[in-house]
């Protein structure tokens, strides 16, 4: 894909990305400074994001910092809403392409959310309901959710789940260990642990901080993917994971 220069507009974002990691206002020589740039290059930009209402400039300092305005667009749509639009054409292509169901789980009050689903137009595939919430701790969509918290909120989650509590001891051992070997794998491949025949294929999606915040999954009937090569559906799944990545303002990850 070509590439093209947009001097002013790179400018401008690299002051708005700037003020975005102070904890304190700026001055114009700062801002200069930490963009490397000069002081003269960047102060018709400054007015320009001032009279924009993305800046506010401090009567009495004359330093800079940022309004609420990035907030407010970026809170027009909810982050639900934002990823289903972004990765439905994705979805559905993957859906085509492998002749399996496919759908994006969401981490949601300690539960996970079906967000989306693209259905695949074979006579016989498995579909699950959107709006659909399962335990965390009983699906492998949600041990990869949980793989990739931090181990604080991972104990705070697990504090919360009946369905965590009620483990044996042996049995949360287990787990814990199923979770510290999942953090590394891009495609997770196993027999579902909620409905008996059904093979999963889930690969995280990431936001644009590398954190994650969806599970593409792909469930088929065990017997059926005897026929097909799994290594073809993961580098299908883990194409559009990429594509959904780059769609919300991510980067591709390493298949390698």
């Amino acid at each position: 894909m070509p590439t093209y220069n947009s001097p002013a507009l790179d400018k401008g974002l690299d002051i708005l990305e700037f003020l975005s990691a102070q904890s304190v206002p700026q001055s114009q020589v700062e801002i200069g400074t930490g963009i490397n740039r000069k002081p003269n290059e960047i102060y018709r930009m400054l007015v320009c994001l001032e009279e924009r209402g993305y800046i506010n400039k401090e009567p009495i300092s004359g330093k800079y910092q940022l309004t609420l305005r990035l907030f407010q667009l970026s809170h027009h749509h909810s982050s639900i809403d934002y990823l289903v639009k972004a990765s439905m054409p994705y979805l559905e292509q993957l859906s085509q392409t492998i002749n399996q169901s496919c759908h994006l789980s969401f981490f949601y009050q300690n539960k996970l959310l079906i967000i989306c689903q693209a259905k695949s137009m074979t006579p016989i595939s498995l579909s699950v309901e959107v709006g659909g919430v399962f335990p965390i701790t009983q699906t492998n969509s949600g041990k990869i959710i949980l793989a990739h918290k931090s181990e604080a909120e991972r104990e705070r989650i697990l504090e919360a789940s009946e369905e965590y509590q009620a483990l044996s001891k042996g049995e949360k051992a287990g787990l814990e260990k199923e979770l510290s070997a999942l953090k590394d794998l891009k495609c997770f491949v196993q027999k579902s642990t909620l409905t008996e025949g059904v093979t999963d294929f889930a690969a995280p999606v990431y936001d644009i901080n590398n954190e994650v915040m969806a599970v593409l999954v792909v469930s088929g009937l065990t017997s059926q993917l005897k026929n097909v090569s799994q290594d073809d559906i993961i580098s299908e799944i883990l194409n559009t994971v990429d594509a959904i990545n780059v769609s919300i303002g991510g980067v591709p990850s390493d298949k390698e």
